[in-house]
């Protein structure tokens, strides 16, 4: 089974820009939402995937991904796709010889800016940036799948800061 091990964060300020070594376009929308799983069509570029994952909040969880021709999953994501896309630039950052994707998200999420890890094992060391701020893998309004439902830039203004 491929499990994905991932911890989420927001991001403060602008610091982590400098230490972007790429960056890339992503474009999804989801094509069902279960209470098991979620199925998931994304352009990252030039590339087309459909994506599987468990809905198991917290740090690791069962993920599953297939290539797909990127006109398909164009197609997919203008006529199969419920709500609204989730479009996104990912950057990458080196930060103490781990690769962090910082996501800065575009259209009803704009303002949303999220670090992700992914890792090894879950309970793998890691050493925290000074440009991230509080943790939201346990909090799945923070996941693609909600954001789709409940866009970011439809929340109470004060929701974010709650837990």
């Amino acid at each position: 089974m491929a499990i994905e091990i991932e911890r989420k964060f927001l991001v403060r300020g602008d610091a982590w820009r400098a230490l972007a070594h790429r960056r890339e376009l992503l474009r999804q929308g989801y094509l069902a939402n279960t209470a098991r799983c979620s199925v998931r069509v994304r352009l990252a570029g030039a590339a087309g995937w459909l994506s599987v994952k468990a809905m198991t909040p917290g740090v690791a969880r069962a993920e599953y991904e297939v290539q797909v021709p990127p006109a398909d999953a164009a197609a997919m994501l203008d006529s199969l796709c419920e709500g609204p896309l989730i479009e996104k630039w990912r950057h990458h950052v080196i930060y103490e010889n781990r690769e962090w994707e910082i996501d800065e998200f575009l259209g009803e999420n704009a303002g949303l800016v999220i670090a992700e890890l992914e890792l090894e094992a879950a309970d793998a060391a890691f050493d925290l940036p000074p440009w991230v701020d509080r943790e939201v893998t346990d909090d799945v309004r923070f996941y693609n799948f909600r954001l789709a439902a409940e866009p970011y830039g439809r929340w109470p203004e004060n929701q974010v800061n709650q837990r």
